[in-house]
């Protein structure tokens, strides 16, 4: 049995969701609170740590526990760039092409060692941390993307974000309008999504006058999390449902 969500409509929506819930938390934590970007980043991949051998070591899907490794992998990518970024003064594109090369290396591998980066049915231990390592990069690669594209490209962040969305929608539209391969297109359409949700969370944290629609980090971050929870129950729902009609189908 896979121990990974299906990839649905729902799925991405909740992967957005989740990806500018990391942004507006990691950014409340390491800037709004003043924590700083090394300590924040330690604290929340000890986070990632936990939910990730709590992942690990269950024996089947559990929604609300995939759902929070895949936002403690969004929250500790936040703060891992902007530590890379600003701390290191690696400055945004560099950060990005490190994190792009990490990420590489990871699929690579991963395509070696298990012949697929199929994600349909990820059913060994083996397969499910060359998943999460890759979600991690991906997740990390996404912030600086999203930074660069926000304060370094000259886009600002609703420009950033429409042209991220717009990547996304030509990936939708080679999806079903062409045979490339799927497994390709879902690894860019997943790494796509986190710099969306970064430009997106900077437009709702910032202020007006640079651009945001100045929520903050900690009103963007309730509103977003509401939502999430929101997607997480129902999607639960309608799972359970559904296995109880096909096993009352199969009986």
């Amino acid at each position: 049995m896979t121990k990974v969500a299906k990839v649905t409509l729902f799925f991405w929506v909740m992967k957005i969701c989740a990806t500018t819930l990391g942004e507006t938390a990691g950014d409340l934590l390491s800037m709004t609170m003043s924590v700083g970007y090394a300590i924040s980043s330690l604290v929340l991949i000890g986070c990632f740590l936990l939910s990730l051998v709590a992942q690990l070591r269950s024996r089947r899907y559990h929604p609300i526990l995939y759902w929070t490794v895949i936002l403690t992998t969004s929250t500790a990518g936040t703060t891992m760039s902007d530590f890379m970024d600003r701390t290191l003064g690696l400055g945004y594109a560099n950060g990005s092409l490190i994190l792009v090369g990490c990420l590489a290396v990871v699929l690579v591998v991963w395509r070696l060692v298990e012949g697929t980066l199929s994600v349909d049915r990820i059913e060994t231990t083996r397969a499910e941390l060359f998943y999460w390592i890759a979600i991690l990069f991906s997740n990390t690669l996404g912030t600086a993307l999203g930074d660069f594209l926000a304060d370094s490209s000259g886009l600002g962040f609703l420009g950033g974000a429409l042209l991220i969305g717009g990547l996304i929608a030509l990936t939708a539209l080679a999806y079903w309008l062409t045979r490339i391969n799927r497994v390709l297109l879902f690894w860019i359409a997943f790494v796509l999504t986190r710099p969306f949700g970064a430009t997106f969370g900077d437009l709702l944290t910032k202020p007006l006058a640079k651009g945001g629609l100045n929520f903050g980090t900690i009103g963007s971050s309730v509103i977003l999390g509401a939502i999430l929870a929101t997607f997480v129950i129902y999607t639960s729902t309608m799972e359970r449902r559904l296995a109880r009609t096909e096993s009352l189908g199969e009986s």
